[in-house]
C-alpha cells in the first residue's frame, strides 16, 4: 500500500558562512524538526548563513519515492547520495522531490541545502526545515498529491441539499476501483465508486455525491466531515479470481457552507449576516522562533477564539498544512495569503528574485493544497504590492495570478483578493476593479466613496489598527499622545499610535461598525511577532494584542468587549495595574461587552458609565483618580441593572514567593506536545506582583525538557534557548516540551532572596505508533545573560513622592521629591534624573540637584 511516513528523525545539522559551497569539514550535530537555526541567538537573528541538514536512512521497497517538505525557509537544495534531486526557492510554500532514481541500496543520504541571506523579509522569518518533513512510498498506482477536489454545491437551499463534485487525479497502470465517502464521524452519509482504467486518467476522474441536509459549517459551529478516498486494484490470482485491495486511502476534513459576498450587505454566511472580527498572523511561534508546532499553534487560536476573533489572515505567506486543519476544526474563516511581493523587491534578498520563474509552481502547490478546506474565504495573491501602484504591469501580474489561482480551484471555492495600500491612487483601484474583491490596509477613510463610485465592489479591512503597546506598560496621561518613551516600550493605555493606523483600537473597532456594507476587518495583529519593532530598534512588534509569551496585553480585552456578548459570555476589565505614586493621576479605564459599568475605590463608587453602540461611541469608561493604596473595582451590569461580572486590581508589596501555573497538568510523551507554565510573583498577602522584574533560572528534570523563556519584552535580549530569564511586569513563560518516555516532569525555578517554587506533572504513554517518524532531543542550556547579571535582584518600581503644592512658582522654586527603589535591596541603586516635559521630552525650564543613590 502507498505509505506517507513522518521523516523528521535522524536528522543532523550544521552552518556555515554563505561562501561555502559543501559542508566539507563541518561538524553536524544532532537536530530535531521542525528547526529553525536563528532562534538559538536572540542578538544575530538576521544571521547570513547556511544550514546543511543531513540525514543516513534505508529506504523501504517501493516503485516511487518522493521527499516532501511542508516548508523550508528558503532557497533550498536537495541532494540523495550527491545528486541533485531538486531545489526550492520560496520559503513558505510546500513541495516534493522524487528520489527514486537517486537511490541505491543500503545505506542512503540525504543533504538539504539552505540558505538565509538577509534583508530577506521586513519580519522575522526564521531560517531551516521549519515545517514537517514526509517520505513517499508509492506503487504504480497512486492518488496524485493534493489530486483530490472537492466542490460542495447547494441544490435546494430551503431543503439543504448539496451536491458535491469529487474530482481526483490518479497515476495508474491498471484497472482500478475508486471510492470516495463521505462520514459524519462513523456515520456514512454519501458513497460512490467508480471503475476507472488508465486511459480515462488523462484527465480529473469526476464523481457526484448528494449530501441531505447536513448541519453546516460556521465558526460558531465548526461540523466537520469526512471525506474518504479508496484506490482499489485486483491483484494477479493464480485460481482467476481477484479481490479488490486499497492501495491507498486519503482522508480529508471537509465541511458545507454557503458564502454569499455582497458588496451592501458584506458577508452572508449560510443565510445569516457576519462581520469578520479578525487579526492578521505572522508564523513565529515567539521563543520556538519559525519551526512549527501544532500544539503551541491550537493554544494561540484558542486565546484568539476567547477574545472574539472569528477570522484570520495569513500574512503574508502560505500557512502550515495544520494552520488551516485546526482553523477548520475551530471555527476561524481564512484568508489566505501568498505574497508580499511580486517583481519589485521590497528587500534586497526576497522573493521578488525568484518570483517570474517560480510563482506558477508556488501558486499551484498553495491552491491545489489548501483548496477543500471549509475555513477558507479568500485566496490573497499578494499583500502592499508595490506593482499594483507603480504602472500598468501591475495588473497583467493580478491577472497572471488570477488565472493561476483558477487553474487549481475552477469552482471557486474561494474568491480572489488584494491587500493594499495603495487604495488612494489609480493603478491599484484598477488591480482591484479586477479581483473585485478589495482589501483596504489602513484605507477605512475610502470605504464609503468607493462604495458609491464602485458599487460592484466587495470592501473589507484586510489591514487595519496597528496601534502599538507594551504589556503593562502605562504612559500617562491618557490624552497625551506619546509613541516612543526613553524605556523602549510603548503605552498599553491607550495612547501609543503610528501615523498610518488607527488613533486606538476603539477607533478601529468603531470604524468598521460605521461601515455595514464591509465584511469586517482584520486588525494588525493578534500576536506580537518577531521583527518589524515600530517605533525602535529592539527585537520584535509591539503591535500584538498578545505578546510573543501569549500573554494578553489591555487591549485584548476592549476587542473581547466589543466581538463578544455578555448575554452569553460577560466579562469586564479593569486597568492599569495598583502600585503607582501617591497622590499621582491615575486614568482608570473599564472595558466590557455590558452596557453599564462602575469603578469602585476601596469600597467607594466613584461612579456609572454606558458603553457599546447603544449608547453612542465610548466603548472604554476612563475616570482619573489620585492613587491611593486598597483596592479598586470594576462592576459590569446588565440592562436590568443586575450584575453580571467583576473585576479587581489590588496594591501589592515586593514578591515574596514565585507561583507556577500551567496550561494544563499532563501531556502526551510523543515528543512534539508542550506545556505553558506561567511563573509569576505574590506578595506576603497573595496579591500579584503585577510590576515584578525578579530574574529566575528554571530547572527541568524527567521526561520533560526546557524548550524556551519568553517574557514578552522587546528590549530585553536574553537568550529564549537559555535556562535564566526577567519576568517582564509580573509575567515570564517557560515552555516545557515532551521527550519520547513517560513519566514525572519536574519543574524547579529559583529566583535570589526567594524560596524555591517546584511542580511535578506528567508524561503520558503514548500508542508507539505516535512516535513513529518523531525526533525530541533538544533542550534548552545556560547562557550568558545579555540583561543585568545572572545574580540579581532588579528594580521593579522607582516610586516618587513630594510635597503636596506639586507647583513651582516665581515665589516657590524649589521641590524636594524622593525617590525609593523597589525592592530596597535591589543590586541596582543608581538613579539617573531629568527634568522632562508631559510628552518625555528633555526640558531646560528646571533642573535636578541630586543627593543619595
Amino acid at each position: 500500500m502507498n505509505q506517507k511516513l513522518l521523516f523528521n528523525d535522524g536528522w543532523e545539522f550544521a552552518k556555515s558562512g554563505l561562501d561555502a559551497s559543501a559542508p566539507t569539514g563541518l561538524k553536524f550535530q544532532p537536530v530535531d524538526l521542525p528547526h529553525d537555526w536563528l532562534i538559538e541567538d536572540t542578538s544575530n537573528l538576521y544571521e547570513n548563513s547556511i544550514g546543511w541538514y543531513r540525514k543516513r536512512f534505508r529506504c523501504p521497497a517501493a516503485d516511487r519515492v518522493l521527499l516532501a517538505f511542508d516548508g523550508v525557509y528558503m532557497n533550498s537544495t536537495v541532494y540523495v547520495n550527491q545528486q541533485k534531486v531538486g531545489e526550492w526557492k520560496y520559503g513558505y510554500s510546500t513541495f516534493e522531490h522524487e528520489i527514486t532514481t537517486a537511490l541505491r541500496t543500503g545505506e542512503n543520504e540525504i543533504l538539504v541545502k539552505v540558505v538565509h541571506q538577509a534583508p530577506n523579509s521586513r519580519w522575522y522569518s526564521g531560517a531551516g526545515i521549519y515545517r514537517n518533513v514526509w517520505l513517499k512510498l508509492r506503487g504504480e498506482n497512486f492518488i496524485v498529491t493534493d489530486g483530490v477536489y472537492f466542490s460542495p454545491r447547494i441544490l435546494d437551499s430551503a431543503a439543504n441539499r448539496w451536491l458535491v463534485t469529487v474530482q481526483t487525479e490518479l497515476h495508474l497502470a491498471t484497472k482500478a476501483e475508486l471510492t470516495q465517502t463521505i462520514y459524519a464521524e462513523d456515520h456514512v452519509v454519501a458513497r460512490t465508486t467508480s471503475i476507472i482504467t488508465p486511459a480515462e486518467t488523462k484527465g480529473p476522474v469526476e464523481q457526484q455525491l448528494v449530501v441531505e441536509n447536513p448541519q453546516r459549517w460556521s465558526p460558531a459551529n465548526p461540523q466537520l466531515y469526512q471525506l474518504v478516498t479508496q484506490l482499489k486494484v485486483d491483484p494477479p490470482d493464480p485460481d482467476g479470481g481477484s479481490t479488490p485491495v486499497v492501495v491507498e486511502g486519503l482522508t480529508q476534513q471537509i465541511g458545507f457552507r454557503e458564502i454569499i459576498l455582497d458588496p451592501d450587505h458584506g458577508l452572508i454566511l449560510n443565510g445569516k449576516r457576519l462581520k469578520l472580527q479578525g487579526t492578521c498572523e505572522h508564523h513565529d511561534l515567539g521563543a520556538l522562533g519559525a519551526a512549527f508546532n501544532k500544539v503551541a499553534l491550537r493554544r494561540r487560536f484558542k486565546l484568539l477564539k476567547a477574545m472574539g476573533v472569528n477570522a484570520l489572515r495569513t500574512a503574508h505567506n502560505m500557512p502550515a498544512v495544520e494552520f488551516m486543519a485546526l482553523a477548520d476544526e475551530m471555527g476561524f474563516l481564512v484568508v489566505s495569503e501568498a505574497f508580499d511581493m511580486w517583481e519589485r523587491a521590497k528587500t534586497p534578498y526576497d522573493y521578488a528574485r525568484f518570483f517570474p520563474e517560480w510563482a506558477p509552481r508556488d501558486v499551484q502547490s498553495w491552491v491545489r493544497r489548501d483548496r477543500n478546506h471549509p475555513s477558507l474565504l479568500l485566496w490573497s495573491i499578494g499583500n502592499e504590492i508595490y506593482d499594483t501602484h507603480a504602472d500598468e504591469r501591475g495588473q497583467e501580474i493580478t491577472k497572471w495570478l488570477m488565472e493561476l489561482v483558477r487553474q487549481g480551484d475552477p469552482q471557486e471555492n474561494a474568491a480572489i483578493t488584494i491587500g493594499s495600500n495603495y487604495m488612494a491612487w489609480e493603478n491599484a483601484q484598477k488591480c482591484a476593479d479586477l479581483v473585485k474583491i478589495a482589501g483596504y490596509n489602513y484605507g477605512e477613510k475610502l470605504y464609503t466613496k468607493h462604495h458609491e463610485v464602485h458599487p460592484d465592489w466587495v470592501i473589507y479591512g484586510s489591514e487595519t489598527s496597528s496601534v502599538v503597546q507594551s504589556r503593562g506598560v502605562y504612559h500617562f496621561p491618557l490624552e497625551k499622545s506619546i509613541l516612543a518613551d526613553d524605556d523602549g516600550q510603548c503605552s498599553v493605555l491607550g495612547n501609543s499610535s503610528v501615523s498610518y493606523g488607527a488613533k486606538s483600537p476603539e477607533a478601529a473597532i468603531i470604524a468598521d461598525w460605521e461601515t455595514p456594507f464591509s465584511l469586517g476587518q482584520f486588525i494588525w495583529t493578534g500576536f506580537d511577532y518577531l521583527g518589524e519593532p515600530t517605533p525602535y530598534h529592539t527585537k520584535n512588534s509591539y503591535f500584538g494584542q498578545l505578546d510573543t509569551a501569549t500573554f494578553q496585553k489591555d487591549s485584548y480585552y476592549i476587542y473581547q468587549a466589543a466581538w463578544t456578548d455578555y448575554k452569553t459570555s460577560p466579562m469586564v476589565h479593569l486597568f492599569p495595574y495598583w502600585d503607582f505614586n501617591p497622590g499621582q493621576i491615575i486614568d482608570v479605564r473599564v472595558c466590557s461587552n455590558a452596557p453599564r459599568v462602575e469603578l469602585q475605590l476601596n469600597g467607594v463608587t466613584l461612579g456609572c458609565q454606558d458603553l457599546g453602540r447603544a449608547h453612542g461611541v465610548q466603548l472604554v469608561a476612563t475616570w482619573k483618580i489620585p492613587y491611593a493604596k486598597g483596592e479598586i473595582k470594576a462592576l459590569a451590569y446588565d440592562e436590568t441593572g443586575r450584575e453580571i461580572a467583576t473585576a479587581v486590581r489590588r496594591s501589592f508589596e515586593d514578591a515574596k514567593r514565585i507561583c507556577l501555573r500551567a496550561d494544563k497538568a499532563d501531556l502526551e510523551a510523543n515528543g512534539v506536545d508542550l506545556l505553558f507554565v506561567e511563573i509569576t510573583m505574590e506578595d506576603e498577602a497573595g496579591n500579584p506582583v503585577e510590576n515584578a522584574t525578579n530574574r529566575v533560572h528554571v530547572e527541568v528534570t524527567g521526561a520533560g525538557r526546557l524548550l524556551g523563556l519568553d517574557n514578552g519584552d522587546s528590549t530585553d535580549y536574553d537568550q529564549y534557548k537559555g535556562l535564566s530569564r526577567r519576568l517582564f511586569n509580573g509575567k515570564l513563560m517557560a515552555i516545557i516540551g515532551a521527550t519520547l518516555e513517560p513519566g514525572p516532569i519536574q519543574v524547579q525555578v529559583s529566583s535570589k532572596g526567594l524560596p524555591t517554587a517546584q511542580v511535578t506533572y506528567e508524561a503520558l504513554p503514548v500508542a508507539p505508533e505516535a512516535v513513529v517518524g518523531v525526533s525530541a532531543q533538544q533542550q534548552s542550556s545556560a547562557r550568558p545573560c545579555r540583561l543585568g547579571m545572572a545574580d540579581e535582584i532588579p528594580v521593579r518600581k522607582i516610586e516618587l513622592r513630594c510635597d503636596p503644592d506639586r507647583i513651582l512658582t516665581a515665589e516657590r522654586r524649589e521641590l524636594t521629591v524622593e525617590a525609593r527603589l523597589y525592592p530596597a535591596d535591589s543590586s541596582y541603586q543608581e538613579v539617573e534624573w531629568k527634568v522632562v516635559s508631559d510628552g518625555g521630552i528633555d526640558t531646560y525650564i528646571a533642573q535636578v540637584e541630586a543627593s543619595g543613590h
